[in-house]
Parts: structure tokens; C-alpha cells; sequence
């Protein structure tokens, strides 16, 4: 197909006139219900899709089967099973069609365009011939707003062969959102699609009805409208914000919402603003505000994003604010978001301050300029403009994996930095052109092969953002087609698909580690003491063979030791060991067969009251101190005999360290392997027993006569620190 004789005209007409006006007047009237009489239907599609298809063919101005062997001869490699070529070539008509009709500039607050869309999405999940035909489908246009004053529309027409409307009793599934949805940038992303849906389905059991689809786009829209008003307010130009610089949001304006600024103890009121390069926030001032202070998100500075709690004169109190941090700081700045209930305004803010942090390092560490960077700028825009509409619209909040902002999810997600590179590959291929190759088999517009606008970079621009330069004289061209509907995107959708695969994995293992936590130090210290078992038990047995407490299973374990240290076995023991425990492990792994793990039976010790538990608490920390202040000891006994405080312990711990460094150069290292086990292993056998009790006691004596080194503590002046 030829975008001269079919998108080409309807998108130059698009820029024009609006979509109901496009079939205005008696002649076009006319020409509408002959076109109604001519349709023939594709007998692979069911009669929903098929009415799709010919809404499709009145739009683009081709009939349908030509558009069926366009996508036979575009698609060579399309699916031969039925149900697969139905929804092929459905997609492909849906596609072509919204890139057409997104051409213009305000299709979001057409209702029309939502149906369509709506009933694009129920086609696609009846798309098949032999699938049964929805038995509540109206067949006619029943809303007053589907019309214009010549009873034609678009989108619809009263003949029973082309159109059934949407019921709004029917809903659609996760699979028809994101292959429809998709091929239009500002209702959704490839990266966050799932959790939109559910975001729109949470009430509705994973089903998604039209009037929640139709509310999201009106929000949306409404967003969109409220973030270009902003744009060209006094805000935008007091700012003195930088070419393709965008207004995300403001918060604070309103004197019943305030966004208090702390700084140290003091805190202040103002107006918080956030943009695709910074943060501004103004102080208010006695009837206006003051000149606006930057931080920049764009710039490595090592910034810091987190919650933190605030509070009068520095307390720490209420859990309601974002703290900023950056290395051009001398302290951490925090934004107070207050609210009577719950802290949604912070977690919103947090959320778009990090989704602006995100991308940025995005583009940072894989170096994207120009175009690539503006891609994945848009991307960031349009993702926080959805989560606004979102928001605003059902009041839903997000967990940790389901926010619907695409470069913070992928910093969440398990193997998000997969996805990261898969689309860092896409936008290469943006920037070399290769997704254009195909325009030209039906592209007649021979200037799409040039270089046009990525997909978020055009849908922004569509709406009235400026995100990319214009070169003067140079119109931003439309992206091509087949950006759209083919396989451009795969290998992200792949990463995409395993990142969430292993997210759940994430959330079910996350589960039991919540039902297995347990309260109290005495009832962890008895589970902790259960798992060591193993390794408690091989303790004690070594212990008791050390004692010599059998002497022929001593002697006999001291003959293996020797050997294998004489033989050179000991560096084969850890991988040895490596490879019983990979062979247990696969052994339960054969026995199991899919069995579930059995419990840890755990004996809880008797409870205690709380006046026991605080004097256990007590003894805790009494033991505590004494382990440190018996290191401290040590350290500084050490530090007596480093320095030579006491000359004679210090001459002796000097020809000890000669004589072992003579050893350890002569002898060969398995000797010294030998010698160390001997000297260990023996201490409690018989002959040795006494003398070395003597020996050991000769060493405390000689070290309980070492001094400690001196130690001086320095306190600060207090009436100094308050002055």
C-alpha cells in the first residue's frame, strides 16, 4: 500500500479539520453509505472484527480486502493458524489506523476514537471466524455523540454491515490492552502495559470496563491540557527554563496543600516544581513568591533520593517528606508534604522525582544523545503524565513492582538492567534509521526514510511539547509505520516478559520470608539454633576428639590428618566438599519430585513478662560492653608492645616474629600444615597435657604484666557548642 492513497490523504486532512466533520455535508454522506453498500467481509474474521476492519477501511479509505493483501504481502512471515491470522490482520488494520488518526492533535478528547479503540481491543479477543460472535454487540449508533449533524461519523455508521458499537457490559482482558494500547505512545508503554492494566483493573477482578478505559483517557487528557497550560504560564518564563525543558508537575500553590522546604531546623513554605532537568522550589513570600532554587536531576552529581522524617526544629516526627541530596550540597534538603492522612502526596512525588533521576542515568550510562536521549526523555514524560491521570482519576496506589513509570520499574525489577539494554538497542536502531527500511514498500512520502521522529518524541510533539530542536525550516517528520506494527520491538518485549517472570518469582519468595519472621530475641536465637544443628553437632565431635576422650578415634583422625597434609590432599578438601553438598542437594532434588518443603519444628522458650524480658535486655548489653572493653584491652596491650612501652615483653615478641618468619621461609608448606595440626590436635593428649597446661599459664602471666597503653578522651565544650 501506497501512504499517498491511504494515510498519506487522510493525515494531511487530519491537520485540517476535525474528525467529525471529515464525512460533513450531503455529498460525503452519500459516499459514506455507498461505501457501507461495497463492503465485503474477510471470512477468516468474526463479525465483531470484520466491523472493526470496515471502520478501519472507511478511515484510512481502503477497502478491506486490499488492506488484506497488503498485510499478506507486507506480513510473509504471518501465522497460517486460524485464530493467529485474524488477530494479525487485525492488528495491522488497528495499527495502520490509530497511526493515522493519532496525527491529530486532540483525538484523546474525541469519544469516539475511545470506542474504537474499545472495540478494537473486544475484536482482538474474538478475532477468529470460528469464535462466537459477542451477543450483546449493539449494531448501531445509539450515542448522540458518535454523529455530527449529518448522521455520520468516522468511527461509525448507522448500516448494520459496518458497525457495532461498544457494550459497555463487555470488558477486555490483560492480552487485547497491551497489543491495542501499545501502538498509541501516550495511552500506554511496552514496558509498563501490565501494570497499567492492573492499576485500571483492580477493582474489577483483572477485567477492564469501558467507562474505567474511558475515564483514564479523559484524565489523561486532562493532564495533558493542564501540563500545556502550564507551560505558557507566568511560571514557566519566571523559571527561565532551557530549550526542550518541560513542566511536570507543581504542588504547593494552593494554601490548603502546602509543600514546606527544611533546611537544618528551619522550614518554609513554597511552591515545589518539577521539569524533565530539575527541581525549583520558590519560597513564599509576603504576597508572592521568591526567586526559585535549582536542583538539578539532569547532572551526575551522585543525588539522593529517599523518604525521610521531619518535623518543628528538626525533630524527627511525621513520615511525610522526600529528602534530596547531592555533593554540590553542604546538607540534605527535604520537601514536606503534609497531609491529615496517609502520605500519598510523598509517595507520588518520590516516585516522579526518582522516574527524572532514572532516566537521566539511563542516558548517562549509555551515552544517548540527540534523538536517542529525547526518546527516552519522552518515554519519561509520557510515563508520569499517565501516572498523573491515574492518580487523579482513581486515587490507586502503587507497590514496590507495579508502578507504571518505566525507568523506575526497570531499577525495581529483577533483571531490569536487562530491559534497560534491550531498549538502549531499540533506540539505536531509531537512530540509524533501520526501522525505516520497510516504509518504503508502501510509503509513497519518500522523506520517512530520512530520519523521522521516534514514536514518544512524535506523540509529544503531536500534543504540543517541544522536546527536540527544530532545525529552521525542518517540520518534524512522522515516524514510519512499520515502527509501529512490527517486530521493532521484540527483543524488548522479550526482556520485559523475564523481568516480570522473575518478579513474582521475587514476591512469592518475599511472602515467605514475612510468614516465616518471628518475634523476640530468644525465639530467633532457638530458630537459629535449629538450622546450625549440622554444623553445632560436627563442632562438638571435633571438640571431643581434640580431648582425646577416645584415644584410638583421636589417634586414628591425627594418622588421616598427617597423611593427607604429607600426600597434599588438603587443597582437594573444599572442593570435595563442594561437591557432597551439590550431590545432597540433587539427591532431595530427586526424592522431593515437586513435594513441599516440611516445617521447621521449632521449641519456642517459655515466655517471659516484660519485667524479665528488660532484664534480659540488660544482661545483653552488660555482656556486650565487656566483650568490647576486653577487646580495647587487647588492642592496646598490643599497642604497648608495638611502641616498646615495656622493653623486655616488646624484645620477646620481636624473636618470636623472627623465628616464625624463619620457619615459614624454610619449611616447606605442608610441613608447616603438619606442624600446626600437631601442636593443636596434641595439647590434650596424655604426654603433652601438662606441660602444656604449664605453658599456657607461663603466657598469661606474661601477658597480665603488659600495660595497657594510655588512653585520653577529649570532650567538647558544651557552653562553647551553645554559643
Amino acid at each position: 500500500m501506497a501512504k499517498g492513497t491511504g494515510t498519506g490523504i487522510f493525515e494531511n486532512f487530519l491537520r485540517d479539520k476535525s474528525l467529525k466533520s471529515l464525512f460533513s455535508g450531503a455529498g460525503r454522506r452519500r459516499m459514506a453509505a455507498d461505501a457501507a453498500d461495497d463492503v465485503v467481509s474477510i471470512p477468516q474474521l468474526s463479525d465483531l472484527a470484520n466491523s472493526v476492519v470496515a471502520r478501519c477501511s472507511r478511515i484510512l479509505l481502503l477497502p478491506a480486502e486490499i488492506l488484506q493483501q497488503n498485510f499478506e504481502a507486507y506480513m510473509l512471515d504471518h501465522s497460517r493458524e486460524p485464530t493467529m491470522y485474524a488477530r494479525e490482520l487485525l492488528e495491522y488494520c488497528c495499527y495502520k489506523t490509530l497511526y493515522a488518526i493519532t496525527a491529530r492533535p486532540d483525538y484523546l478528547a474525541d469519544t469516539e476514537f475511545r470506542r474504537l479503540t474499545f472495540d478494537m481491543m473486544l475484536a482482538w479477543e474474538s478475532a477468529g471466524a470460528e469464535i462466537e460472535p459477542l451477543p450483546n454487540a449493539t449494531v448501531s449508533c445509539n450515542n448522540p455523540e458518535a454523529e455530527d449533524e449529518d448522521g455520520a461519523s468516522i468511527f461509525y455508521t448507522n448500516s448494520t454491515r459496518l458497525a457495532a458499537q461498544v457494550d459497555v457490559k463487555k470488558t477486555v482482558g490483560l492480552n487485547a490492552f497491551a497489543r491495542i494500547a501499545t501502538a498509541c505512545p501516550i495511552l500506554a508503554d511496552l514496558i509498563t502495559v501490565h501494570n497499567l492494566f492492573d492499576a485500571l483493573t483492580s477493582s474489577s477482578g483483572g477485567q477492564l470496563h469501558f467507562f474505567v478505559y474511558d475515564k483514564y483517557l479523559k484524565s489523561l487528557d486532562k493532564v495533558l491540557k493542564s501540563a500545556k497550560s502550564t507551560m505558557g504560564s507566568p511560571l514557566a518564563s519566571n523559571l527561565h527554563l532551557c530549550d526542550g525543558e518541560i513542566i511536570l508537575d507543581v504542588d504547593g500553590a494552593l494554601p490548603t496543600q502546602p509543600v514546606l522546604q527544611h533546611i537544618g531546623i528551619s522550614a518554609w513554605p513554597g511552591r515545589l516544581t518539577l521539569t524533565t532537568h530539575a527541581l525549583y522550589f520558590e519560597s513564599l513570600g509576603v504576597g508572592t513568591y521568591d526567586k526559585a532554587v535549582k536542583y538539578d536531576l539532569a547532572a551526575d552529581l551522585k543525588q539522593v533520593v529517599k523518604r525521610e522524617l521531619t518535623g518543628p526544629l528538626g525533630a524527627r516526627l511525621f513520615d511525610k517528606a522526600v529528602m534530596y541530596k547531592s555533593c554540590f550540597l553542604a546538607e540534605p534538603i527535604c520537601f514536606e508534604f503534609p497531609e491529615l492522612k496517609g502520605s500519598s502526596r510523598r509517595e507520588y512525588w518520590l516516585a516522579i522525582i526518582r522516574e527524572v533521576l532514572q532516566v537521566h542515568r539511563f542516558i548517562r550510562e549509555f551515552n544517548l544523545e540527540d534523538i536517542k536521549g529525547a526518546e527516552a526523555l519522552s518515554r519519561a514524560i509520557l510515563g508520569i503524565f499517565r501516572y498523573r491521570a491515574v492518580k487523579e482519576a482513581f486515587r490507586v496506589s502503587l507497590p514496590r513492582f507495579k508502578t507504571i513509570l518505566a525507568f523506575d520499574l526497570a531499577d525495581k525489577l529483577p533483571k531490569g538492567d536487562m530491559i534497560l539494554q534491550a531498549l538502549c538497542n531499540y533506540l539505536e536502531l531509531v537512530q540509524i534509521g533501520c526501522l525505516n527500511h520497510r516504509a518504503a514498500e508502501f510509503d509513497a512520502d519518500k522523506r520517512l526514510k530520512s530520519h523521522p521522529l521516534p514514536l514518544f518524541v512524535y506523540a509529544l510533539t503531536r500534543v504540543g511539547f517541544t522536546v527536540v530542536k527544530r532545525e529552521d525550516g525542518n517540520e518534524p517528520k512522522d515516524p514510519a509505520f512499520s515502527d509501529i506494527c512490527f517486530d521493532a520491538t521484540k527483543s524488548l518485549e522479550t526482556a520485559v516478559k523475564e523481568s516480570f517472570c522473575y518478579s513474582e518469582r521475587a514476591k512469592e519468595a518475599r511472602a515467605t520470608v514475612d510468614q516465616v519472621k518471628v518475634e523476640g530475641i530468644d525465639t530467633n536465637l532457638a530458630v537459629m539454633q535449629e538450622l546450625l544443628f549440622p554444623v553445632v553437632e560436627a563442632g562438638k565431635m571435633l571438640c571431643i576428639l581434640a580431648e582425646w576422650q577416645d584415644p584410638f578415634k583421636s589417634s586414628v583422625f591425627l594418622i588421616l590428618i598427617l597423611y593427607l597434609s604429607y600426600r597434599g590432599w588438603l587443597s582437594y578438601a573444599l572442593p570435595c566438599t563442594f561437591l557432597v553438598l551439590a550431590l545432597y542437594m540433587l539427591w532431595h532434588k530427586f526424592c522431593r519430585k515437586g513435594k513441599q518443603l516440611e516445617a521447621l519444628l521449632i521449641k519456642p522458650p517459655p515466655n517471659k513478662n516484660a519485667v524479665e524480658q528488660i532484664v534480659t535486655l540488660q544482661n545483653a548489653i552488660s555482656r556486650l560492653e565487656n566483650c568490647v572493653h576486653a577487646g580495647n584491652i587487647t588492642l592496646l596491650k598490643l599497642r604497648a608492645v608495638l611502641f616498646a612501652a615495656v622493653p623486655k615483653a616488646t624484645e620477646m615478641a620481636a624473636l618470636i616474629l623472627v623465628a616464625a618468619a624463619a620457619l615459614l621461609t624454610v619449611l616447606p608448606f605442608k610441613h608447616l600444615v603438619m606442624l600446626v595440626a600437631v601442636e593443636a590436635y596434641t595439647r590434650e593428649m596424655p604426654l603433652r597435657k601438662q606441660s602444656n597446661e604449664k605453658l599456657q599459664r607461663r603466657v598469661r602471666e606474661w601477658w597480665a604484666r603488659i600495660p595497657a597503653a594510655p588512653v585520653q578522651v577529649i570532650r567538647t565544650d558544651e557552653s562553647k557548642k551553645r554559643r
